[in-house]
C-alpha cells in the first residue's frame, strides 16, 4: 500500500529542485563565458599582441571552457525547458 504522504512530499520536493535550476542557470551559463572572455581578453592584449607565446595556453583553456560551456549548456537547458512543455 504507498504511503500517501510520500507521495505527496516528492512532488513538492522536485518543484523545489526545479526552482533551484531556474535560480542557479544564469550563473551556470553565464559565469563561465565571463571567464573566458576575460581569458581570450588577456591573451589578445599580452600574448597576440606582444608576440608572447607563454599565453597560449590561456587560449586554449578558454577555447576549451567555451565549447564545454555549450555543449553542457544546451542540454542543460533542453532539460529545463522540457519539464515545463509537459
Amino acid at each position: 500500500m504507498p504511503n500517501k504522504k510520500s507521495e505527496r512530499g516528492k512532488g513538492r520536493n522536485n518543484t523545489r529542485l526545479t526552482r533551484l535550476e531556474l535560480w542557479f542557470a544564469p550563473l551556470l551559463i553565464i559565469l563561465p563565458i565571463v571567464v573566458s572572455i576575460f581569458l581570450i581578453r588577456d591573451w589578445f592584449y599580452r600574448g597576440f599582441s606582444k608576440g608572447i607565446s607563454t599565453y597560449d595556453g590561456e587560449f586554449f583553456l578558454a577555447i576549451i571552457i567555451i565549447v564545454g560551456n555549450i555543449v553542457f549548456d544546451v542540454l542543460f537547458l533542453k532539460s529545463l525547458i522540457s519539464p515545463r512543455e509537459k
